[in-house]
C-alpha cells in the first residue's frame, strides 16, 4: 500500500516536472523525494517517471497513477476537514438512542434546535423501551449516546441531565381526582393500567408497589409508555408513569405522589463523548425536561381535597 508521502511526491513531481522543485515544494530533500518515487515504482513494478537531463516526465503508468494519487490526497484532505468540522459543530452526525417516554419532552426540543441552528449536523434518533437495548446499540456502534433513566451500568460514562417526577394519572371522575396528591398506598386494590414486561417500567413499578405494600388489580398492560396515561384517562384504571409520558392537552387528571416521587435522567456513552456529542449532551442538560403547561398547572395548582 503506497504511503501518503509517496503519493504527495508523485503529484509534486508531475506538477513541476522536476524532483528538485518537488522537493522544495514539499520542504524535503531531493534524495528523499527520489527514494519515495523509487519505493512507489517497486510497489507497482514499473517505472512511473522518465528521468531526463532537464527534469522528469511521467510514463503512461505514471500518468494513470497520478490521477488516482490526486483523488486520494483530496479524499484525505476532505476527511481532515470533515473531522475538524465535526469538532467545531459545523458538520458530522450524532446518533441518539432515547428511552421511548423521553423523546418528546427531552430529546425533541434539542433536535429541533439543532436542525435550525446546526443544519450541517445530522441527528439520528432511535427509540428504546429497555436499558439493555440502549446499551446494545452503544456496544454495536449504532448509537453515540443514549438518553435513559438512572441507574445506568457502572461501565458506562454517565452525565446527569434532569430530574423527572413520577405522577399518577386517571379519568377526571376517578375518586383520586378529588385529592391534591396520591400515595402509593392508595393503589392497594386499585384498578391499574400497567406496563408490559418488555417495557422496563414494568419491573420498576412492581418494585415500588411492593415496597409500599400495594397490590393493585391489573386491568390492561401496554408496552408503549405514553399509552398508559391515555388508557387511564379513558377510565380503564389509574396509571403511575413518568411525567414525560403525559402529553399536552391530556384529557385526564395528573397528580403528584406524596412524598414526591422522582427519578434521574442521564446521558450514557461507552467512552467520554467527542466534542460534538458532548455539545449535544450539554444542550440537553441546559434545556432540561419539558413538561407541558397544562400538566404543570395540574401539578402545581390548588386542588380540592
Amino acid at each position: 500500500m503506497p504511503t501518503f508521502r509517496a503519493l504527495e511526491c508523485l503529484v509534486a513531481v508531475a506538477d513541476h516536472g522536476s524532483v528538485t522543485l518537488a522537493a522544495q515544494q514539499l520542504h524535503s530533500s531531493q534524495p528523499a523525494v527520489s527514494h519515495q518515487l523509487a519505493t512507489l515504482e517497486r510497489e507497482v513494478r514499473t517505472p512511473l517517471v522518465h528521468r531526463l537531463p532537464r527534469g522528469v516526465v511521467l510514463t503512461p503508468a505514471g500518468r494513470a497513477a497520478v490521477v488516482h494519487a490526486r483523488a486520494a490526497l483530496s479524499a484525505a484532505e476532505s476527511s481532515v476537514r470533515a473531522a475538524r468540522s465535526t469538532v467545531e459543530g459545523a458538520g458530522g452526525s450524532v446518533r441518539v438512542a432515547c428511552a421511548q417516554s423521553l423523546t418528546i419532552g427531552l430529546a425533541a426540543p434539542v433536535i429541533r434546535e439543532w436542525h435550525r441552528r446546526r443544519a450541517e449536523v445530522e441527528v439520528g434518533l432511535r427509540e428504546v423501551v429497555v436499558m439493555d437495548d440502549a446499551v446494545g446499540m452503544l456496544e454495536r456502534g449504532e448509537a453515540d449516546v443514549a438518553l435513559v433513566p438512572a441507574p445506568a451500568p457502572a461501565s458506562l460514562v454517565v452525565t446527569d441531565l434532569a430530574e423527572e417526577e413520577v405522577v399518577l394519572t386517571a379519568a377526571t371522575d376517578h375518586p383520586l381526582a378529588r385529592r391534591a396528591a396520591a400515595r402509593l398506598e392508595d393503589l392497594d386494590g386499585a384498578v391499574l393500567v400497567h406496563f408490559a414486561p418488555e417495557n422496563s417500567l414494568c419491573g420498576w413499578l412492581d418494585q415500588a408497589l411492593a415496597g409500599a405494600g400495594a397490590r393493585p388489580v391489573v386491568a390492561v398492560r401496554t408496552a408503549v409508555t405514553a399509552t398508559a396515561p391515555q388508557l387511564a384517562a379513558a377510565g380503564l384504571g389509574v396509571a403511575a408513569t413518568p411525567v414525560s409520558a403525559v402529553g399536552d392537552g391530556f384529557p385526564g387528571i395528573v397528580r403528584s405522589f406524596s412524598p414526591r416521587w422522582t427519578r434521574s435522567l442521564v446521558a450514557v456513552s461507552l467512552t467520554e463523548p467527542d466534542p460534538l456529542v458532548a455539545r449535544f449532551v450539554a444542550d440537553l442538560r441546559r434545556r432540561g425536561l419539558r413538561v407541558p403547561k397544562s400538566v404543570r398547572t395540574q401539578l402545581t395548582g390548588d386542588q380540592d381535597t
